[in-house]
């Protein structure tokens, strides 16, 4: 049976591009990094041309960008790297309530450590009030982490503003941006952002691999122990051909972004078309404006979404309940919970996620589909 795969916030199918340009690290170019030797200079060379691809898709400096092993590593990183390292200036951080688990989890860990956390309340779209960001602001704030993008309804949130806030404030500002980057334009320089997280298997590159933008001047605590990689703020073997890989799938991103968002748009606003012409009593979850070009996210009244799941998988369809992070999690979406989603819906809520791979095709099979499950 075909795979008709609706996931791509979960994770991507490695590009082919992207998998014949990491593969001779996994064989014939195994040198350490760290080696002084002809392998282990040309590992060494691979990793800081990644670091210059990585860099362009964002617009920041290579020596910026630090390697990972996922986005969230780079949110643990961030937060807890400016917490620890500015616990003498305050302890006081502002996030919203429709973060990344990397980040909410982060908080709650931060929080049994003395620090105090603020978590903005969102609107029906899931956007932040700036005025409630700034009116939570005090003496003692440290760092306000605002995502890029919403992982499971989509939302773009207003960076440029908030980094604003943050700086005339003299607060540190980052930014999870693990399903923006790659497929919206981000410009860290003109966004004023000041750390950014991404991850390689949103964007046609593996498992395992990510990095952590940080700018020029700002310090942060490391949190693993060891050798001195990554200019000495974490340590461990660099996992070359992962890294080689990220580094081509963003070099990839950034020559195809506009065509890539323009396809994407296509598909996403053919499928919800075709719904709405097909489907009664659904209901649309977030904005319809400020949206990632490849989310949809929405709730079939009186229907049971793990059910629903279950049956698509049956004809070859992957979808999702909501952030592969929180599967397994019977409580409703703290995303929907948080934009007011009434929990008979939230339990009925649905997204589909479109990436490269996908076609008109798809599209219409998953709809001639959801008609025959849903009657």
């Amino acid at each position: 049976m075909d795979i008709r795969y609706f996931d791509n916030s979960a994770t991507t199918r490695i590009k082919e591009e992207v998998l014949k340009e990491m593969f001779p690290y996994l064989s014939i170019e195994y040198g350490n990094p760290s080696s002084i030797y002809s392998i282990g200079r040309n590992a060494k060379r691979a990793i800081e041309e990644a670091r210059k691809k990585v860099a362009s898709l964002i617009n920041c400096k290579p020596e910026e960008i630090y390697f990972t092993s996922c986005g969230s590593e780079s949110d643990n990183m961030a937060l807890k790297g400016i917490a620890y390292k500015n616990k003498n200036k305050g302890k006081h951080i502002i996030t919203s309530k429709i973060e990344h688990p990397a980040i909410l989890n982060s908080c709650e860990s931060l929080e049994k450590n003395g620090f105090d956390i603020t978590y903005l309340d969102v609107n029906k779209d899931g956007f932040v009030n700036l005025e409630t960001l700034k009116n939570s602001i005090r003496k003692d704030t440290i760092l306000i982490s605002v995502m890029f993008a919403n992982n499971e309804i989509g939302t773009i949130e207003p960076i440029e503003e908030i980094a604003q806030i943050a700086h005339k404030n003299n607060i540190i500002f980052h930014t999870d941006a693990v399903q923006a980057v790659g497929n919206i334009p981000i410009d860290v320089q003109k966004m004023n952002i000041d750390m950014l997280s991404l991850s390689g298997h949103k964007i046609y590159a593996p498992k395992g691999v990510g990095a952590l933008y940080v700018k020029k001047g700002i310090e942060f605590e490391r949190f693993i122990d060891g050798g001195h990689q990554e200019k000495n703020k974490r340590a461990g073997t660099e996992n070359v051909a992962q890294i080689v890989a990220l580094g081509k799938a963003c070099q990839i991103a950034e020559k195809n972004l506009e065509e890539y968002q323009n396809k994407l748009r296509n598909l996403r606003d053919y499928c919800l078309k075709q719904i709405k012409e097909n489907i009664s009593n659904i209901h649309i979850n977030g904005t319809t404006e400020k949206r990632l070009p490849g989310n949809i996210n929405i709730s079939f009244e009186g229907i049971d979404s793990s059910e629903l799941l279950f049956e698509l998988d049956n004809l070859g369809i992957c979808a999702s309940g909501g952030s592969a992070c929180s599967s397994g999690d019977n409580n409703p979406s703290h995303v929907l919970t948080a934009i007011g989603v009434p929990n008979e819906l939230s339990k009925g809520a649905i997204r589909f996620s479109f990436g490269d791979f996908n076609t008109k095709e798809d599209v219409d099979y998953l709809i001639e589909a959801l008609k025959k499950i849903i009657k």
